[in-house]
């Protein structure tokens, strides 16, 4: 059995978005022949804490936990919050308007700590895992980010050991939506762009989840970039039956919703329709799953439709996953910025699996527009078009009444976590064998 190192911020018990990736790949490595090491940390400023996580990780494997200074009591007593209190990401705030403080605090955290908030995980990371490494045998690194810092700890520790090494960018670096509120100094900016090429120039091989993302990193780089998506897995898919209400017209949207994600045209469309059509008003109910930005909250009150709407701030993963078979429609908002087409959200491989009808809110031809088109799993319009909403809107509450709200997704395998998992295994083995470097 090879061994790969896989240095993530983001384990259990962190919940959330960024621990689900490697957490399913290595779940299933074993069959594809790689032993999973895992380096984490031991203290991390985790947003969500999903205790029942820990039931994916497999049985015996190694899991090495090394502490880390990060300055969010700093931030947190800067701005006024609690010790308790944890750090929302992707700039969503829950409050009215980002104050003084917060303004300045992102400023800091742009400018001063390059690639991120665990920047002092980089060094003692390179010396533990240099050391480590000398005495127990790897084939292959593997590094997770963001954080962006794990691609620079993988960095040191190749250029210590010439170790194959796999980067794996579930979100881009400097092309991030939120990369332009970081209100960065021209030093910074170059700063940051150094280290991203220098990470993309030097890894044996260069992972991303969408193709629109590929050609993206292709531009920074010249060489061969490799799509592994996200995905679904199958054992977190209810394997029985879940009832659908036919006296409630549901409309779900699991995750965070920040600023970008929030799309008035949705409200619009929705206040519209309850003021035209009394039987549409009286089913109708919005639940919104996760941290909500205070915009959005503003947005749902402009329009009237707090009645309508529910907000349930963190769900555990299995949860979700059975609200999801159980809710008439799943909605999937893109965040309304400049590389929107490029947006492709893990969720939408999640509600592919659960096999109800997505209402997609985005660029027609955009990376996760594309995929539910192929399958047949849902309807389109973009950000403005408040007609075409309603009409999706309408149709499927007209066949919700009907009982025909029913879809059955075409070739949605291909995104299941055993499938990619071995994709990804096919590149660690063609790294082992013919490293790039």
């Amino acid at each position: 059995m090879k061994k790969v190192l896989i240095i993530t911020y983001y384990w259990p018990p962190s919940g959330g978005s960024g621990v689900q990736r490697w957490l399913k790949f290595t779940k299933y490595l074993r069959e594809f022949g790689w032993e999973p090491v895992i380096y984490t940390v031991e203290n991390g400023e985790f947003p969500l804490i999903d205790a029942s996580l820990e039931k994916d990780v497999p049985t015996g494997i190694t899991v090495l936990r090394q502490p880390i200074w990060e300055p969010y009591q700093l931030y947190k007593f800067f701005i006024g919050q609690k010790k308790t209190d944890r750090v929302v990401s992707g700039f969503l705030s829950e409050n009215k308007k980002p104050t003084l403080t917060s303004k300045i605090s992102t400023f800091i955290r742009g400018n001063f700590f390059i690639p991120d908030a665990r920047m002092f995980w980089i060094r003692p990371s390179v010396k533990f895992l240099v050391k480590y490494l000398a005495e127990n045998k790897v084939d292959a690194i593997v590094s997770n980010g963001p954080p962006h810092s794990t691609h620079l700890i993988a960095l040191g520790v190749k250029e210590k050991t010439n170790l194959p090494w796999l980067a794996d960018f579930r979100d881009p670096w400097t092309a991030i939506d939120f990369y332009k509120d970081l209100m960065l100094s021209p030093i910074a900016d170059w700063r940051h762009h150094f280290w991203e090429k220098k990470v993309i120039s030097t890894a044996d091989s260069v992972v991303v989840v969408s193709e629109t993302r590929r050609a993206d990193f292709e531009k920074i780089v010249p060489r061969k970039i490799e799509v592994v998506t996200n995905g679904y897995d199958e054992s977190d898919v209810a394997s029985e039956n879940i009832a659908l209400s036919t006296t409630e017209f549901s409309i779900a949207h699991i995750g965070l919703m920040n600023k970008d994600r929030n799309l008035p045209v949705f409200w619009q469309a929705l206040s519209e329709i309850v003021a035209e059509n009394p039987s549409f008003s009286a089913q109708l109910k919005v639940k919104l799953i996760g941290k909500c930005d205070a915009s959005v909250r503003d947005t749902i009150a402009q329009y009237g439709m707090e009645k309508w709407t529910e907000y349930i701030d963190y769900m555990p993963h299995k949860e979700v996953s059975r609200l999801q078979q159980g809710v008439s429609v799943l909605y999937l908002p893109i965040n309304n910025v400049f590389n929107a087409e490029a947006v492709l959200p893990g969720k939408v491989f999640e509600y592919l699996a659960a096999r109800r009808p997505i209402l997609v809110i985005g660029p027609a031809q955009g990376d996760a527009s594309v995929i539910i088109r192929e399958a047949g799993a849902g309807y389109i319009s973009d950000f403005e078009d408040v007609e075409t909403l309603k009409k999706n809107l309408s149709i499927m509450f007209e066949l919700h009444l009907q009982g025909k709200l029913l879809v059955n997704p075409a070739a949605i395998s291909q995104y299941s976590r055993r499938a990619l998992t071995g994709k990804m295994a096919g590149l660690l083995d063609e790294i082992k064998k013919y490293p790039h470097l």
